[in-house]
């Protein structure tokens, strides 16, 4: 069996390592520090590192262990997605526009983390206000794939998802408006979840947005777990925070789950590695005894349509006009786009999209009667080039021209869908070495659902994820 690499233990192997003293939060953060120091100028996946900060909170978390008084992820560090604010920390959103923009106070999950004596030592990219499934900005440049330096890690949670691939940090934040977990999650072959719109509490004014979720990226499913058990919950400063409070378990008794299935939402071309894998994937599920079946949801290019005018008018809606006549010459093409893009949106857009909304869940409500989760993949191809233009006119998949921007990924609908909660697993690797995912899909507010159907997958098919070994072929 290889030996494990620190950088890549589990998040919860980490922490009962340092509750039973045989590592301590200094020395790991040192590890951690020494990994990101050798790789970091490969893949280029933090805006900005805190490590003087991290070993003064580390050695303090050392001597919380050795007293007894250690918080639930006492010394734990966390790499926080530049989109997310920090007391005292910049949140640029990769724009030049918010350069010098230093946070008075913390968003509602980081605090949640913070107060649970998580460190946090880094700072992830994103493209410029997180408007994209790549990840590069004029600002912080372009972020790489661990995995294959030529493509993304995806986006807009990237820096977040490479991190975690290249062993930089044993947990990540990430926010998720059309699929900016799940996606780089997919891209780098890690768990990344979606919760219901609300279940974490979020900071303004993205949780006023129903396709708005903010939560984590892991290289485990039990790790993303952990966390959710700590931030999920009523917020007093978060309006949109469900009252409820879902507590998730380490493990689920095994069952034989009902699954539904879709490969393609019955319109949308798929490259023909990500449809083998996910039907390796269905294999694995039916392994466990599971009864698998396939379904039609239904749904067409009005899934695109609906999307994006909502998009349009309250995503991108909040880039202020004078963004354009200040940072307009700073700014990313796809930013200035959308900019643009917002400029025209008609007044009923939201109506439409709203209207497509309630025919979209009509239909999928209904057949998730029947079934426990619904898996589609993740997105139709591997990943994206690491410079990917989201305009590029002639994008094909499968050799179908499709949207340069959002017509490679599946994970819109479920924000559309936004008390549907979401797990992008891995489902193997493509032609190039990049990793491929799947979607598991719950009913409304299901978490436990996902959860259990996650966690079942990931004992079936372990390989499937990263060792703790670490990632074969991209070391210092």
């Amino acid at each position: 069996m290889p030996t494990p690499d620190p950088c890549y233990l589990p998040t919860r192997e980490v922490l009962a390592r340092f509750a039973s003293g045989a590592l301590t939060p200094s020395a790991y953060l040192d590890a951690l520090i020494s990994r990101t120091e050798a790789v970091n100028t490969k893949i280029n996946a933090y805006t900005e590192t805190f490590f003087d900060a991290a070993r003064e909170a580390a050695s303090a978390a050392d001597a919380r262990y050795v007293s007894g008084t250690q918080r639930p992820l006492e010394g734990l560090p966390v790499a926080v997605k530049d989109a997310q604010r920090v007391a005292g920390q910049r949140t640029t959103q990769g724009s030049f526009a918010l350069e010098d923009n230093i946070e008075d106070h913390s968003d509602p999950m980081v605090e949640r983390l913070l107060a649970a004596g998580a460190i946090i030592h880094a700072r992830t990219t994103t493209p410029e206000f997180c408007l994209s499934g790549v990840c590069w900005s004029n600002l912080w440049g372009v972020t790489r794939n661990p995995f294959s330096l030529a493509f993304g890690p995806g986006g807009s949670s990237g820096g977040s998802a490479a991190a975690l691939a290249a062993g930089m940090t044993p947990l990540a934040t990430g926010t998720d408006i059309g699929g900016s977990i799940r996606i780089p999650a997919s891209s780098c072959g890690l768990a990344g979840y979606k919760p219901p719109h609300g279940r974490n509490p979020d900071g303004p004014p993205a949780n006023f947005d129903r396709y708005n979720h903010c939560g984590f990226l892991a290289r485990d499913v039990g790790d993303i777990a952990l966390a959710q058990n700590i931030v999920s919950g009523p917020h007093p400063r978060d309006h949109d925070s469900l009252r409820d409070r879902v507590t998730l378990p380490d493990s689920f008794p095994p069952r034989a789950l009902r699954v539904a299935y879709s490969l393609d939402f019955g319109y949308m071309p798929l490259d023909p590695d990500v449809r083998a894998n996910t039907q390796a994937a269905l294999d694995i599920f039916r392994a466990t005894g599971a009864m698998v079946e396939k379904v039609d949801p239904g749904w067409d290019a009005h899934v695109d349509t609906a999307s994006m005018q909502w998009y349009t008018a309250m995503h991108f809606g909040r880039m202020p006009l004078w963004l354009l006549e200040e940072f307009g010459a700073r700014m990313t093409p796809y930013a200035r786009a959308a900019a643009h893009a917002a400029q025209n949106a008609k007044p009923d857009d939201v109506a439409r999209s709203w209207e497509y909304q309630h025919e979209m869940y009509q239909r999928f409500g209904a057949l998730m009667e029947d079934y426990d989760i619904f898996i589609c993949p993740t997105q139709t191809i591997g990943a994206l080039p690491a410079e990917h233009d989201p305009l590029a006119p002639d994008f094909r998949v499968d050799g179908q021209v499709v949207d340069g921007e959002y017509g490679w990924v599946m994970t819109h609908p479920f924000n559309m869908l936004h008390n549907c909660p979401v797990m992008s697993v891995p489902s193997g690797r493509d032609r190039h070495g990049i990793p491929t995912g799947i979607q598991i899909v719950g009913r409304t507010f299901d978490d436990r659902g996902v959860f259990e159907a996650a966690m079942l997958y990931r004992e079936a098919a372990p390989d499937l994820f990263l060792p703790a070994s670490g990632l074969p072929g991209f070391a210092p």
